[in-house]
């Protein structure tokens, strides 16, 4: 599976972006997305994440009630709806694909992610 993420730019504080990564290959469906970024010199962190069928969704709880993850499985796309950003969301975002065990703890890990987007930065301004 490659995947291919976009939708990041420059927004000021209150804006909203929506993230797209699109996937190659036919197994799209079977898995597990997530969303991550990384801010500079900080580590990878989790964002959110929606199960293959798009009925389960996980958010970090610095984005929940703001950000909107989905997926459209016939056009192998998972999306990202970004609303009410802060300048602390500013951060390069990368989508990733899996098959991480349907539990709050282990979709977090990255670890469970074997495929990754290139990354998109996303710049809050105050």
């Amino acid at each position: 599976v490659q995947l291919q993420a976009s939708g990041g730019g420059l927004v000021q504080a209150g804006g909203s972006l929506r993230l797209s990564c699109v996937a190659s290959g036919r197994t799209f469906s079977s898995y597990a997305m997530g969303w991550f970024r990384q801010a500079p010199g900080k580590e990878r962190e989790f964002v959110a994440a929606i199960s293959w069928s798009g009925t389960t969704t996980y958010y970090a709880d610095s984005v929940k009630g703001r950000f909107t993850i989905s997926r459209d499985n016939a056009k192998n796309t998972e999306y990202l709806q970004m609303n009410s950003l802060k300048p602390e969301d500013t951060a390069v975002y990368y989508c990733a694909a899996g098959d991480p065990p349907d539990s709050s703890r282990d979709v977090v890990r990255p670890r469970w992610y074997a495929y990754w987007g290139q990354g998109t930065l996303v710049t809050v301004s105050s």
